[in-house]
């Protein structure tokens, strides 16, 4: 079996923190970068990549919405058209990057509100899609099991990875449960292995609210900003050895 670990990196203000992410690019096989709206800039990107080229790990973009003051957990009401010149300013610039390092950009991530919006609001999420649609057909979208954005890639033919958490606990609907909400965070790695192995074999687990929950993924997210980060990735990839479950994208 194989499972492809991502992660949402590049999201740091310096040097310091690329190296602290390129730490954790040995044990994952996907990242997700940062490319100017909630952060990231052309430092940050440029270090980034370099670091995923020597790690060979799948690189991807990772826009939000443009709102640094709130790293884009905040949702803004925007012109449709203004938000979608966004996100694809943010991919075109990390493509300027990618291009420059002889890299390829293989997939597209949303961030933080604006990844919850369009997993909870079909036109929301169809508009997104027909963007990466027209503009970035070759890139694979990477977004949540069984919710909007999945729907409308199957319905527009955009490739698609469905990703689901080693380190959020669902509601009963397959969303995620928000932040604020006590326990939404999972930080303990005992909780973490569970979670991903049920995940990756299609086995059942708890939503936040108790109710069982079966279904199967492509990709399982590891987010970086989480205290145990480091911790949690390396004996993830201990436990999927023992399990002969390979990393790869």
């Amino acid at each position: 079996m194989q499972i492809d670990i991502n992660c949402d990196l590049g999201e740091g203000v310096n040097i310091d923190d690329c190296a602290r992410d390129a730490v954790l690019m040995g044990f994952i096989s996907r990242c997700n970068i940062a490319c100017g709206g909630h952060a990231g800039d052309d430092t940050t990107m440029a270090l980034t990549v370099e670091n995923a080229l020597k790690q060979q790990i799948a690189i991807g973009a990772h826009p939000g919405y443009p709102d640094r003051d709130n790293f884009g957990r905040k949702s803004l009401t925007l012109p449709e058209s203004v938000l979608l010149q966004s996100i694809a300013k943010q991919i075109e610039s990390l493509y300027d990057i990618t291009a420059r390092a002889n890299a390829d950009l293989s997939h597209v991530k949303l961030h933080g509100a604006l990844y919850n919006d369009a997993e909870g609001d079909p036109k929301l999420a169809h508009a997104i899609v027909a963007l990466f649609h027209k503009r970035f057909p070759q890139l694979t979208v990477l977004g949540l099991a069984n919710a909007a954005m999945e729907k409308a890639a199957r319905d527009l033919g955009q490739p698609f990875l469905r990703e689901g958490f080693m380190d959020r606990r669902y509601l009963n609907d397959h969303q995620l449960a928000p932040r604020s909400q006590a326990g939404a965070v999972i930080d303990d790695f005992v909780l973490c292995r569970q979670q991903t192995m049920c995940l990756i074999k299609g086995e059942t687990f708890s939503s936040i609210e108790g109710k069982p929950l079966a279904f199967t993924v492509d990709s399982i997210c590891l987010h970086s900003d989480n205290p145990q980060a480091l911790h949690i990735a390396s004996r993830l990839q201990q436990a999927l050895h023992e399990a002969d479950i390979r990393i790869c994208a």
